[in-house]
Formats: C-alpha cells, structure tokens, sequence
C-alpha cells in the first residue's frame, strides 16, 4: 500500500478561463502573422 498521496491541481475549466485562453491564442497567432512579415509584434492590449 503506497504512503503517498497526490493532488491533481488542475483547474476548473470555467468560462472566463476559456475566454482568456482564445484571447491568448489570437494575440499569439498575430504576433506570429507580424513576424513571419517583418514587423514588430505589437505590445499589450
């Protein structure tokens, strides 16, 4: 019998979750487009 324990300390996969996580993947997805073209990616919001 093990004497460990684990956790899993994944997070809920709410809606704002969610919402925040496809604002990251488009933001990244123009920041790639701005460099494969030459240009700066811009910074922030």
């Amino acid at each position: 019998m093990s004497k460990t324990a684990s956790i899993g300390l994944l997070p809920s996969p709410t809606l704002f979750g969610r919402l925040m996580a496809s604002i990251d993947r488009l933001l990244i997805a123009s920041s790639r487009v701005a460099v494969r073209n030459g240009d700066l990616p811009p910074f922030g919001l």
